[in-house]
């Protein structure tokens, strides 16, 4: 990428971000005001565990006689701390890019949106946000949801991008937001290290209306958004029926691995109202069950 391409995307995310912001923002209020919070137990100061210090810990948090046992740092985290961690994965691979037409949103700006929006009701309640992975360890404050949407801003160029799994934090909460078009292994292997680790969560699946109604009939080109796959048909009416039932096999998929996990599944379209969508997420981080 060249100089002046770096600029104008920095240019142009940093007149989209507050936007993007104030978006989520109004839609969080929205979703508050006809909402009566959830509900939060197990809440105290009980001692939970050591772990190795991450990025962004303060050094005021580090066990000093702990450390003292090895050459790893060590901090003392408590039970309220596990407790309010919550961590976001928003899919920015090139797949989530698409919208069918103008009016809609395209899937990665309504994850962008709900990934925001979400982590602002967190901060809001008291909890801890943060991006799956070491990119951004949890906290909370305002600084941290401007941080969060900052790097929600910049774009993956791989068609589909892996769910982060790396340095999952024991026993915390997790909402992953994606198309979940890629390859079904990459999300196997990040719901059994979450199970692994204790940790429970969300698949939120976002997908454009014409992705569920396929009604393109004769001669198509199909382009992957990133320009890495191409297929022409002379008749497209006659992969309906293949597409719709792997599209349907996926579905029972992601409901079967989150099963098995101990995670919620939930079904957005982006013609959809986001704040239906976003209260049913508030709602499912809470454990309750509904349909998206």
């Amino acid at each position: 990428m060249t100089s002046l391409s770096l600029r104008e995307k920095a240019e142009r995310d940093s007149a989209t971000l507050p936007a993007l912001l104030a978006q989520a923002e109004h839609l969080a209020t929205a979703v508050l005001s006809g909402n009566h919070g959830r509900r939060r137990a197990g809440i105290g100061d009980d001692f939970w565990q050591y772990r190795p210090i991450q990025v962004g810990d303060s050094l005021r948090m580090i066990d000093h006689r702990r450390s003292a046992m090895g050459d790893v740092q060590f901090v003392r985290e408590r039970e309220w701390q596990i407790a309010q961690s919550v961590m976001i994965w928003i899919d920015r691979g090139a797949s989530m890019r698409f919208a069918s037409n103008s009016e809609l949103a395209t899937k990665a700006d309504r994850a962008r949106l709900f990934g925001l929006a979400l982590s602002i009701l967190l901060v809001r309640g008291g909890e801890r946000v943060g991006l799956a992975g070491t990119q951004l360890p949890p906290r909370a404050g305002s600084a941290q949801i401007s941080r969060l949407a900052e790097i929600l801003l910049e774009d993956k160029s791989e068609d589909y991008t892996v769910p982060e799994h790396h340095a999952m934090i024991p026993h915390a909460k997790a909402v992953y937001v994606s198309d979940f078009m890629g390859e079904i292994d990459n999300i196997r292997t990040t719901l059994t290290k979450a199970a692994d680790r204790g940790v429970r969560g969300i698949l939120y699946h976002v997908l454009d209306p014409i992705e569920e109604a396929f009604p393109f009939r004769g001669r198509a080109i199909f382009q992957s958004v990133g320009g890495t796959f191409e297929h022409e048909t002379l008749k497209a009416s006659g992969l309906k029926e293949y597409y719709l039932e792997r599209l349907a096999k996926r579905k029972d998929e992601l409901k079967q691995l989150c099963s098995v996990a101990g995670w919620q599944y939930g079904l957005h379209h982006t013609n959809s109202s986001t704040q239906s969508g976003l209260l049913w997420l508030w709602r499912a981080i809470d454990g309750g069950r509904g349909s998206a």
